[in-house]
């Protein structure tokens, strides 16, 4: 295989992902670890944990990136600001929230984007990634809610929480990526499990995904193209 990327490259576009409901502080711990030995661009926490990843990770180029009103996204918005800047005092320094899938579903647009708009605002500047939840929408509703993000200021569309019934597809992809302008990055999650992946997400023009497989996909360049 032809090198297409360097570990450096490779690294800054994880976001290794510690969010499963049964994983413990002591997993947090393990998985804050994995962050930090391959130097991903962030780790995404639990709430609950960033202050523990903040001290882990001071000093480091790995982020703190916590998930608000995560998986579902039908908080108030009051609720998710709250969440968002209680997150950044305690050391986030990215944000992953979860657009109101059912309000976008019902046509109350402005509710959506005003939703995101009160988050970016309490992430101070702070980078700020909606997930779509491109699972449960067509076409024509993943534009709309990429044209609601960017208008709200987010910095990134997401695919993905990971616990919905699908995740990304390429097309999903390359239509966010085309609705979104050069100002709004794109981020893939719930699939990306193999350089593979990781490379075709890239060819489409993402610049971050999510990922459990870390260890794997960093296993899989070594052989590729560690000896290069």
């Amino acid at each position: 295989m032809e090198q297409t990327i360097s570990r450096h490259e490779l690294a800054k576009m994880i976001d290794h992902s510690i969010l499963r409901p049964v994983l413990t502080r002591q997993d947090t711990i393990a998985g804050l670890e994995i962050a930090l030995k391959y130097d991903v661009a962030a780790a995404t926490v639990k709430p609950c944990y960033v202050p523990l990843a903040a001290q882990m990770l001071q000093g480091s180029d790995v982020r703190v990136n916590p998930v608000i009103d995560f998986p579902f996204g039908y908080g108030t918005t009051a609720c998710k600001a709250s969440q968002t800047r209680e997150a950044i005092e305690h050391g986030a320094q990215e944000i992953d929230m979860v657009l109101n899938v059912g309000a976008l579903l019902g046509g109350e647009y402005g509710y959506v984007r005003d939703d995101i708009a009160a988050v970016v605002a309490a992430a101070g500047g702070a980078v700020v990634k909606v997930i779509l939840e491109v699972a449960y929408l067509n076409d024509d509703q993943i534009v709309t809610a990429c044209q609601l993000c960017e208008e709200a200021g987010a910095h990134f569309v997401k695919t993905s929480t990971g616990f919905a019934p699908t995740g990304y597809t390429i097309e999903s992809l390359k239509l966010m990526r085309a609705t979104v302008s050069t100002r709004v990055q794109v981020k893939a999650a719930h699939g990306v499990r193999s350089l593979e992946d990781a490379l075709a997400v890239r060819a489409v023009g993402v610049t971050r995904f999510g990922a459990t497989q870390t260890e794997k996909i960093f296993a899989e360049w070594e052989a590729a193209f560690g000896g290069k």
